[in-house]
């Protein structure tokens, strides 16, 4: 018994990277409005159920901000980036939430929930520094990186998937599966890759020139995030996310090419 149970895991084993290839041709993608290619063994529908239920999960859990004029506000730069996001992202129910929390925070998940920490709105000097972070996170689901995280995440545990197939003991079945439903279900949240937050900002920049809102104000914002974390940064080998001099300098670069989008939308907006 014993030795058919190695024999049976080194063979799967070894079609593993078979199988890996396989579902990277079949699930290679490409990202729309940068044309970079990705895996995406997910479709956006089964992201955006995810994202809903995940996003009724934080409702339940967080605190809601009651402050009318706060929630107003957030509500019409998100209407406003929504309207420029348009055929990126066709099928979402779009819902702004204002958690009361002093956490500079904001979020978006798949099917278009948007989060927006008051802490955040606090730090921020202007309509235009909220909506430059909110095209961000919101860019993160249009060019579908919870996704790409999860598909990554897919293959990562292809070899636990061939262990699993090659054992006869159903107990150990049954707890990788439990295992692996969980962790497809909490991959939505993963944090993104370095690439994916230089994407997302150049992407979500964009988003915020075309509604009308100034793309240098995401350099101001973020110099003062660089301020607040000054000392505690991590290694950048070992950060998920790009250093604040890294990604004030991008936005540096970006943010010129997009002020006459942002001049036309201010003009066509009537503001």
């Amino acid at each position: 018994m014993k030795r058919n149970f190695i024999t049976t895991s080194f063979r799967i084993l070894l079609l593993a990277p078979v199988l890996g290839l396989g579902l990277f041709v079949t699930g290679c993608a490409t990202v729309q409005d940068t044309g970079r290619k990705q895996l995406l063994l997910t479709s956006a529908d089964e992201e955006a159920k995810m994202g809903i239920q995940s996003f009724d999960q934080i409702k339940k859990e967080e605190k809601i901000s009651t402050n009318a004029a706060t929630n107003a506000r957030i509500q019409k730069i998100g209407k406003r980036i929504a309207a420029a996001v348009g055929r990126d992202l066709p099928n979402a129910q779009w819902e702004f939430v204002v958690f009361d929390s002093p956490t500079v925070n904001a979020f978006a998940l798949p099917g278009g929930k948007v989060g927006v920490y008051t802490g955040l709105i606090k730090l921020a000097s202007s309509d235009d520094e909220i909506a430059t972070v909110m095209g961000h996170e919101i860019a993160h689901v249009s060019c579908r990186h919870g996704g790409e995280r999860m598909s990554q995440q897919m293959v990562a545990q292809l070899g636990g998937v061939a262990l699993a197939l090659g054992t006869q003991n159903s107990q150990y079945q049954a707890l990788y599966a439990q295992a692996y439903d969980t962790g497809s279900q909490l991959a939505i949240m993963l944090p993104y890759s370095r690439k994916h937050e230089t994407e997302a900002d150049e992407v979500g920049l964009r988003y915020a020139a075309n509604a009308g809102y100034d793309p240098r104000a995401a350099v101001t914002f973020w110099q003062k995030m660089a301020a607040q974390s000054a000392g505690q940064e991590p290694l950048p080998i070992l950060s998920t996310h790009p250093s604040n001099a890294d990604r004030i300098s991008n936005l540096q670069r970006l943010a010129p090419s997009l002020i006459p989008t942002y001049e036309a939308a201010r003009a066509r907006l009537g503001n």
